[in-house]
């Protein structure tokens, strides 16, 4: 049976492929056989992979919210756009989880020009920066442009001693980090230049999907129990990750939400963060 992808590319449905992204939500194997068969039933050729996902997310809700939030954990991720401010502060908060410390939004002055800087960090004495590049579309890709612009913006700021964290700081890394993916030439030139790169799918085996399940720091807009108004809401209150709700009742009464609603969100994020 023939599917469309976001894309437009029509592709063979892959059933094994489908299996794996349900699993990787945390649903048992009974479930996962589950929501399949019923896909199974109700697809059609020319179906969309759009409303397939939409289909297993429904299908996974029934069974369990966090399930359903872990599986949209890439659609997530674009909601905390569209300018991807939010998504800035998320990655600030995955380098702080591994023992960066970091600054946001910085003004570097460079040889040349001055440079607005996403993210600054610092971990065992060296700093670098971080650069972002959000895609509100899912097919977007960062080619060898990206990476370039970016490299010539960090050699021009490298050389120089910055007041970040203590005085007379210099820098000696580079990240770029993307929601999406990047391109073969992207890659390639990213390694013989020495910067490093983050994206969706990048580096096979610590990428950003990898780190944000292996820390367990989902963006708040992957809970199931707020609507998307509640979530820009949270966010406007510099609550960016869901385990920053599970001990903080307060936040949820000040974006209105009943006793009730706020118990559900709660035990919501507790098993998505695995807490209980």
């Amino acid at each position: 049976m023939k599917i469309i992808k976001h894309s437009g590319a029509i592709v063979d449905f892959n059933r094994t492929k489908l299996k794996q992204s349900l699993l990787k939500s945390g649903a048992n194997p009974t479930i996962v056989d589950t929501v399949l068969q019923q896909i199974e039933k109700e697809i059609f050729e020319g179906i969309s992979t759009k409303l397939i996902y939409k289909m297993a997310f429904s299908l996974l809700k029934k069974s369990s919210n966090s399930h359903a939030a872990r599986y949209n954990l890439r659609e997530a991720i674009r909601l905390l756009g569209p300018a991807g401010f939010f998504f800035e502060k998320f990655i600030a908060r995955l380098f702080a989880s591994e023992h960066f410390e970091t600054k946001t939004n910085l003004i570097l002055r460079g040889n040349c020009v001055s440079h607005e800087i996403d993210i600054v960090v610092k971990k065992n004495n060296n700093i670098g920066i971080v650069e972002c590049k959000f895609h509100i579309g899912r097919e977007a890709a960062s080619d060898v442009k990206v990476p370039m612009y970016i490299l010539s913006r960090f050699n021009d700021i490298k050389e120089k001693q910055h007041d970040i964290f203590d005085k007379k700081n210099t820098l000696s890394k580079c990240w770029i980090v993307t929601n999406n993916r990047f391109t073969s030439d992207a890659v390639d030139f990213g390694k013989c230049s020495g910067l490093n790169l983050l994206s969706w799918n990048y580096p096979e085996n610590n990428n950003l999907k990898t780190k944000i399940d292996n820390t367990q720091l989902y963006p708040i807009t992957c809970l199931t129990t707020l609507t998307l108004s509640e979530k820009d809401k949270l966010l406007i209150l510099d609550i960016i990750l869901v385990r920053e709700i599970i001990n903080n009742r307060v936040a949820l009464e000040k974006i209105g939400l009943s006793p009730n609603r706020i118990k559900n969100v709660i035990k919501e994020a507790s098993e998505l963060c695995r807490f209980i």
